[in-house]
């Protein structure tokens, strides 16, 4: 039996019937409507006083029956057919209006998130009328025909070009309405001339402003909540645009909206993901990243609703991570942190059932494709434990025997894209991978440096390692399958903090670090604060870093500034952690 769809309750099994006989209608393939079929749509809707829309493919098959507005019938967006920006869905809707009016914003916004071929909205009488000089009852006392056209203001929004709180820059879908209508000049209009005229325009507008097919084209979604500040929201926002970058995609747009507390099932309201939605099909968007972490249940009702794949923060730092790692240690610590972070998340895909055997004791549901997978993730993970902690055996190894020389050891640490590489090539002549890009490198790097000792300045030899690059809210699954890297923090000497001073947020930076560095299981040596990139900082910035970290050392590692200062300063750091120690 058909289903109908919408609104039913209080329809008589007479009024359903009608509805269900709807299927069985058929219109011909090169037009939108006929006569006949409007006119007994507006009579059923007429019966159950409410509207009703009929969704019809382009074979001229009714293939949905709602009953309600386009808006309340919509199909949703994993049902569609599958069409890229340059397509329509192949779906055109027929829908009932109970006032004289033309399509509201709501009907039109149905129809650009679904990306119907065409929407006929036939406002009906009520009541029927009799034509003029007798004749048969009619119910359609106007129509209207509304399509979709180009957007051509479609434009390329690039990563760092994010909008202040409160700004928007939603762009609306273009559409066309026409006059009012009777039947038989809406019987005229041909539907493959319209389709085929608007698909070659949407081409057109498509291979002009497409970028590069590697790239993702993303939107990116930010909520404010009551316990951020403004500032902290934009610098997240700018973060995440970075961060989205680094991992190769292309920002076109933020959406932003401010709540108290966050949508239990969908982070964001009805009507934002409803903006979202329209917006994603606007600029032919096919991923949409959140601000935040999504738990299995949002990500599964985000996608179903906005139609196209939808990540979180934490799967995009998971992605440059798999880009970046090079070593082996690199590589296993990725693949034990994207495994952890998908396990929970297996859920919703489905529960495709297959037997395991068959014969006495096989018979039953056996092992469904859930379990089969769970299982198999849990024991790769198992097994990838175990190998970090062959590396952790063999990275305490390399420092019992580095310690048993003798040779001092400091970790550089400090915010991802702080410039700790870069120092560490400036300071050693290394030739460690640099880029202006958030976690450019992932793989600690140790090195020998010379520095002046005592009051008499002897050389004495130390080692000193780049580590991974830290980030505020650091996924709790990178912490831990990260933590053989991390190791190189505890166990050095001592740490050199550093800091980016030409970022706006760089205090706040500071008090990430220095939160993360909280809680490793060991507590980490003294650390000395170095400011990076002074030669990109104003002077209101330096005189603030100053005053508030006045042991501080201000170096430009990229100009080789300030390196002689820092060390002396390291030989004296070294001094009293050795001492202390």
């Amino acid at each position: 039996m058909e289903t109908i769809f919408g609104n039913l309750q209080g329809l008589k099994s007479s009024q359903l019937k009608q509805l269900q006989r709807l299927y069985h209608q058929r219109i011909p393939g090169d037009r939108i409507t006929t006569p006949e079929f409007s006119q007994r749509l507006a009579a059923i809707s007429t019966e159950v006083n409410q509207p009703v829309c009929a969704y019809v493919n382009r074979r001229g098959q009714v293939i949905r029956v709602g009953v309600g507005t386009p808006r309340q019938t919509q199909i949703p967006p994993m049902e569609l057919p599958r069409y890229g920006a340059e397509r329509l869905s192949g779906i055109r809707c027929i829908a009932t209006h109970l006032k004289p009016e033309p399509p509201n914003e709501a009907a039109l916004t149905a129809m650009a998130l679904q990306r119907l071929d065409a929407l006929v909205v036939l406002n009906i009488t009520g009541t029927g009328f009799t034509r003029r000089g007798g004749g048969a009852t009619g119910y359609v006392k106007e129509a209207y025909l509304a399509h979709l056209t180009p957007q051509e203001s479609r434009t390329l929004i690039t990563s760092p070009a994010v909008p202040k709180v409160g700004e928007s820059q939603i762009q609306s879908p273009n559409w066309n309405i026409s006059p009012p209508l009777d039947l038989d000049d809406l019987a005229d209009q041909d539907l493959v001339d319209l389709v085929e005229n608007l698909e070659a325009e949407f081409q057109r507008e498509f291979i002009a402003q497409e970028v590069d097919a590697d790239h993702d084209r993303v939107l990116i979604v930010g909520v404010m909540t009551s316990e951020m500040t403004p500032l902290q929201f934009q610098d997240n926002l700018l973060e995440l645009a970075r961060l989205v970058d680094t991992a190769g995609g292309d920002v076109l747009q933020t959406i932003q909206q401010k709540r108290s507390r966050i949508h239990p099932q969908t982070v964001v309201g009805e009507g934002k993901v409803q903006e979202i939605a329209l917006t994603a099909q606007t600029l032919g968007v096919n991923l949409v990243v959140f601000d935040r972490d999504l738990s299995p249940s949002q990500v599964r009702n985000l996608e179903m609703q906005i139609g196209i794949r939808v990540v979180d923060r934490t799967e995009v730092i998971l992605d440059i991570f798999a880009q970046r790692a090079q070593s082996r240690a690199g590589k296993l610590q990725v693949e034990l942190a994207q495994l952890e972070y998908m396990q929970p998340r297996l859920a919703g895909r489905g529960r495709t059932m297959s037997r395991l055997g068959g014969g006495i004791g096989t018979r039953g549901p056996g092992e469904t494709k859930l379990e089969t997978e769970r299982r198999a993730i849990g024991q790769r993970i198992s097994r990838l434990q175990k190998e970090v902690t062959q590396l952790q055996a063999h990275r305490s190894r390399l420092r019992q025997r580095r310690q048993h020389r003798e040779v001092p050891s400091v970790a550089l640490v400090g915010y991802t894209n702080a410039g700790k590489s870069t120092l560490l090539n400036a300071l050693t002549n290394a030739e460690v991978y640099t880029a202006d890009q958030l976690f450019a490198t992932l793989d600690p790097t140790t090195r020998r440096l010379v520095i002046p000792y005592g009051e008499t300045n002897e050389h004495q030899e130390i080692l000193i390692t780049d580590t991974v690059g830290f980030i505020h809210e650091l996924p709790a699954s990178l912490m831990d399958a990260f933590r053989a890297t991390l190791e190189e923090v505890t166990e050095a000497d001592a740490l050199l903090h550093l800091v980016d001073l030409s970022h706006p947020a760089w205090l706040r930076h500071i008090r990430s670090v220095r939160e993360i560095l909280a809680q490793m299981p060991i507590t980490p040596g003294p650390a000395l604060v170095i400011f990076n990139k002074i030669d990109e900082a104003d002077s209101e910035t330096l005189a603030l870093a100053r005053e508030e970290f006045p042991l501080a050392v201000f170096i430009s590692a990229s100009q080789r500034l300030g390196l002689e200062t820092l060390r002396q300063r390291l030989a004296q750091l070294i001094e009293y952690a050795v001492d202390c120690g």
